[in-house]
């Protein structure tokens, strides 16, 4: 029973084995990943069984909008992650109190502003991608409900962010255990006994997201033994919110400018009809599987990297780069071949429209070589920015994500118009998407090999007071910065 409470507690990742304690971290969020994931799809399972084709697509068709839309609470998340690990690995109890304040209030503030946007900017944008009329209604309706939840959502990210910028990832698991749960049943529910069709989707999915972000909530305040929550801590501090921003910000940009790309080439996909929109987002939610190593070992290196630069061990830090980016490397691979071998099967759960899974098992053979140099990139970018050095990641997304993922797309499309297709091949939008991440696995290796991340690690380090030899729930509380 103690070794249970024990992983549900903060972790510090500045003493032992790298690889070890790294792993430790990495494979909750993978299994926590995968719950997330199955969040996700269970909306899409049933609506793909029960409702149809043209609802599966409708649901899909809103994945980029919603991402750009968030993209800021991304930012905050990843902000309070890196400063929460940071303050954490140096046992400085007021700074960790005002960062983990500062995110509470800045996120209560921007989720507001974010569901009046998104509201009201659904349909038109909607509308300007030329979303086909089959799907549209029900797009719009999903859109809006999920919106007008939307702080469920925000505050489970930045809150589970904060608990693994303190090393708990079990926490945040299990917590989105209990939810994925819920949401199948409620999904179940709503859709089945009363057949709310798409807005019931999003209705299960909203209510699920609150009550998670509770649970996590409820985490945090039994943990002020390490920190402080009070109206001082969080009353914003303009250099704590700098620092969320100028450590976050980047992040967001980053998904923003992603999800951006993605809209663009989405308004292209769009011209290929619905059973095209709706392979994709099947061929998506798999692909989502193959991701999941790639996104734990990230956080995970987030985390590691910030608590050592608190700590003030750089040597440590780039030892567990490199042991980290190998076994993420290590678990692409497995998770890959394990999508190919049973991802017709995993379609099928999806939709019982053959073509549509003929099409969508040829996207992920595409994609597949794709996969392990994302773990490459997510791994890299992880360090980059736990040391504090957000933009590079920022700036190398820009530019295999804009620059040359959009025009890729609509060359390769346009070079596959022959009468036979004359709308070209749609496949072609999946060789650009591979090649984005093969060329942003090579750019972030040089990046880490030559960037500047090292000279950010040793500028945070200097902002630390670091007191080795005091556990962190012992030290005294501190004035704020």
């Amino acid at each position: 029973m103690k070794t249970l409470r024990k992983l549900f507690t903060p972790r510090d990742m500045t003493v032992g084995a790298p690889w070890k304690r790294i792993l430790e971290f990495a494979v909750p969020m993978l299994i926590g990943n995968i719950a997330q994931q199955l969040y996700s799809s269970t909306d899409s399972v049933i609506v793909g069984q029960y409702v149809g084709d043209h609802a599966l697509a409708s649901v899909g068709s809103t994945g980029p909008i919603l991402m750009f839309m968030i993209a800021l609470f991304i930012g905050i998340s990843t902000g309070a992650g890196i400063l929460v690990s940071q303050a954490f690995g140096a046992k400085d109890r007021g700074k960790l109190s005002v960062s983990i304040g500062n995110c509470l209030t800045l996120t209560a503030i921007t989720s507001i502003i974010i569901m009046a946007l998104g509201w009201f900017l659904s349909p038109p944008i909607l509308r300007a991608l030329q979303t086909p009329e089959e799907i549209i209604g029900d797009a719009i309706s999903y859109l809006q409900i999920y919106f007008l939840g939307i702080i469920g959502f925000t505050f489970y990210n930045v809150l589970s962010g904060i608990l693994r910028g303190l090393g708990d990832g079990f926490s945040a698991l299990g917590f989105l255990l209990i939810t994925s749960a819920l949401n199948i049943v409620l999904d179940l529910w709503f859709v089945i006994s009363f057949g709310l069709g798409v807005p019931g989707v999003a209705l299960a999915t909203v209510l699920a997201q609150v009550i998670s972000a509770v649970l996590c909530y409820v985490k945090l305040t039994r943990m002020q033994s390490i920190f402080d929550i009070s109206r001082k801590m969080m009353k914003l501090h303009r250099d704590t919110v700098w620092d969320i921003i100028r450590l976050g910000m980047p992040s967001g940009v980053t998904q923003a400018i992603f999800s951006l790309a993605m809209i663009i080439v989405q308004r292209l996909q769009n011209s290929f009809g619905p059973d095209f929109v709706a392979t994709a987002v099947i061929a998506m939610r798999v692909d989502g599987f193959a991701m999941l190593p790639n996104f734990s070992f990230g956080m995970a290196m987030t985390t590691f990297t910030g608590q050592n630069i608190g700590a003030k061990r750089l040597d440590r830090a780039q030892q567990g780069a490199k042991q980290g980016t190998l076994m993420a490397v290590g678990f692409a691979v497995v998770m890959t071949g394990g999508v190919l071998f049973f991802g017709r099967s995993i379609m099928g759960l999806f939709t019982r429209t053959q073509h549509i899974i003929d099409m969508g098992m040829n996207l992920l053979k595409i994609l597949s070589l794709g996969y392990i140099g994302m773990a490459v990139v997510q791994s890299l970018s992880g360090v980059m920015r736990g040391a504090g050095d957000a933009m590079t990641p920022m700036w190398i997304s820009i530019l295999v994500s804009v620059v040359l993922r959009v025009p890729l797309s609509y060359w390769l499309v346009d070079l596959s118009r022959t009468p036979e297709v004359p709308l070209g091949r749609p496949e072609s939008l999946y060789y650009a998407m591979l090649a984005t991440w093969l060329a942003g696995a090579l750019v972030n290796g040089l990046a880490f090999r030559f960037g500047r991340w090292r000279r950010s690690a040793l500028e945070r380090m200097k902002g630390f007071d670091m007191k080795p030899d005091m556990p962190v729930t012992e030290v005294k509380a501190g004035d704020c910065p």
